[in-house]
């Protein structure tokens, strides 16, 4: 039952209802406070209630029952190609176009697909920066006279800023994923057409199998396949690790399109994504850059200050007594995040125990961890080096998961909660110890959910974060987005000091009781003093009436949500997810 509490603010006006109006979107007030919109993309949302309170009813959602008779009898479902030396050409049958193009072969399997004005097309981000197939994707839209599209990716990056044309001339109306980068701050500016939609990889799953979000075509990136669809991210040139993140598109979506650059004779062992639920098979020249799934969000700080930072967290939770013999741990993609696990490491060899697992996005950092035996798994949502793509193929105590197992708040349970330290990253923390990440301190929408909020399962939640970006502070009175509550939020660490959420006395008495020499400030002291520094608290952000994306718990309720903002001063980043 959704929670309507009608409330009225400056820049809205008042409706015949009573509820507030933001340009003509009716805002109604959540159980955080915050004012959201009742109805998102024409659908009707149910505000946030609360952590643990929403109870989904209804039946999973199904994809279409198809029939082997309407598929080639010796299996090969190659429909169209980009003919390299590389694809041999026994794989290729006579019945697939031999196009010039990644767009030319797009435009054959969108066709086959039956591509229709308004549908929605999903894709997955393994490929982060360096995916190849959006672009000549949408282009090859464009040029069958598609309007209307909804892209629904697990994320987008900078390398997609080439879409923002398309954008604009109607072929693709809206974006419902993590937008990072360029796309995110066009979205910032209230240019796009509908409002996007910001979810966590479990929020994804969640919306998917839920039915909010039907799927009507996916293209997928498969670094290997065989002709019948059967796929993995681990062999081949462009080698990118698991295909989690697509996963769900391939179980739910009407009609799967898989994308290879690497076609090898059935059957593709090991699969990740089954060929039984894969439609087409299109060969290209080359699906994305592996180089490139490294950004500037999953290298290693070298700031003096973050690094110093990353040890403290370490140290706390070495104080706190969360380190022991069979602990479990995720580290985010942040830099400090990857550096926390390096001093995490000193400290296990030292206390001479191992983890049961980690929970990652792998890194280099992590597979040494587990080649050295401090762990007995990685459990690896995503990778984020060529390392831990190494080590997927050839470990299998590195294993894949996928949100569905992992993050996936409508199941039977989910293994977040195993999770024993979680260290993750934020652009503003506030001193209810709410945390935003997905827009910055000017309102600007220049990141992504990822699975930080899924995350926020964990036992012990711990944001190593500097306490001043840019002459900015970082501890601020209320958040400028909400994007995850602070009742699941356990301990800031700053550069000025540690903060622990009042709620967890228990982490408060073990530092006592293990005799830390921590620094532990209450977070409105360490605020104080940083606003001082700074001349004050930073300016709020200059915002229009404008709904311009809705921000999802894991849940699929509604959260908070972005409004369009007055464009100051060049972008302070992007590049998370």
């Amino acid at each position: 039952m959704s929670l309507f509490i009608p409330a009225l603010v400056p820049g809205t006006r008042s409706c015949s209802k009573g509820k507030a109006m933001s340009r003509d979107v009716e805002l109604v007030k959540n159980a955080a406070g915050r004012l959201v919109p009742a109805i998102v993309n024409g659908q009707p949302q149910t505000p946030f209630q609360g952590v643990g309170k929403f109870r989904p009813t209804g039946r999973k959602a199904a994809p279409p029952v198809r029939t082997s008779a309407d598929y080639p009898a010796d299996g090969n479902k190659i429909t169209a190609y980009v003919k390299t030396a590389a694809t041999p050409a026994d794989l290729l049958p006579a019945r697939a176009a031999d196009c010039s193009s990644a767009v030319e072969a797009f435009k054959v399997a969108l066709r086959r697909a039956g591509a229709r004005d308004g549908m929605r097309i999903s894709s997955h981000h393994h490929f982060r920066n360096g995916d190849k197939l959006a672009v000549p994707l949408f282009q090859a839209a464009a040029e069958l006279g598609l309007k209307n599209l909804i892209w629904f990716p697990s994320a987008c990056f900078p390398c997609h800023a080439p879409l923002i044309p398309l954008i604009e001339s109607g072929v693709i109306d809206r974006v419902e994923g993590s937008m990072n980068g360029p796309i995110g701050d066009y979205c910032s500016t209230g240019k796009m057409r509908g409002m996007g939609v910001l979810r966590s990889h479990g929020g994804r799953w969640q919306a998917v199998q839920d039915g909010e979000v039907h799927i009507d075509i996916a293209v997928l990136a498969a670094p290997t396949a065989d002709p019948f669809g059967n796929s993995n991210g681990v062999n081949g040139p462009s080698a990118c690790g698991g295909l989690g993140f697509g996963l769900v598109d391939s179980l739910y979506a009407d009609h799967v399109i898989m994308v290879t650059d690497n076609p090898v004779p059935f059957p593709c062992v090991p699969w990740q994504i089954q060929g039984n639920n894969v439609d087409q098979v299109v060969v290209l020249e080359s699906v994305g850059d592996p180089a490139k799934i490294v950004s500037g969000t999953t290298e290693l700080t070298k700031s003096p200050d973050r690094l110093m930072i990353a040890e403290m967290a370490a140290q706390f939770a070495r104080d706190a007594g969360l380190l022991h013999d069979g602990f479990s741990m995720q580290a985010g993609a942040g830099g400090t995040a990857l550096a926390f696990a390096i001093y995490l490491r000193d400290y296990m060899r030292a206390q001479k125990i191992k983890a049961r697992f980690i929970r990652g996005g792998s890194t280099k950092y992590l597979t040494e961890m587990l080649e050295e035996g401090l762990t007995d798994y990685i459990l690896d949502g995503q990778t984020f080096d060529l390392f831990g793509v190494r080590s997927m193929r050839d470990n299998p105590r590195h294993v894949m998961t996928s949100p569905f197992t992992s993050y996936n708040w409508h199941g039977k349970g989910h293994f977040a909660t195993f999770v024993e330290i979680a260290v993750l990253g934020a652009t503003e923390v506030d001193l209810n110890f709410n945390a935003n990440v997905v827009t910055h301190s000017d309102g600007r929408l220049l990141h992504g959910i990822g699975g930080w909020q899924n995350c926020l399962a964990a036992k012990c939640v711990i944001l190593p974060i500097p306490s001043v970006r840019d002459r900015i502070p970082v501890i601020v009175e209320n958040v400028t987005t909400l994007c995850g509550p602070g009742e699941l939020i356990d301990v800031i660490v700053t550069e000025r000091g540690i903060a622990v959420n009042p709620r967890r006395e228990d982490l408060l008495n073990a530092l006592k009781e293990n005799g830390s020499k921590l620094p532990i400030r209450p977070i409105a002291e360490i605020k104080k003093e940083v606003d001082a520094m700074c001349g004050g608290p930073p300016a709020p952000p200059v915002f229009g009436d404008k709904v311009v994306a809705a921000i999802k718990w894991v849940d699929g309720t509604v959260i908070d949500c972005v409004k369009e903002v007055e464009i100051r001063g060049p972008a302070s980043g992007g590049g998370g997810e």
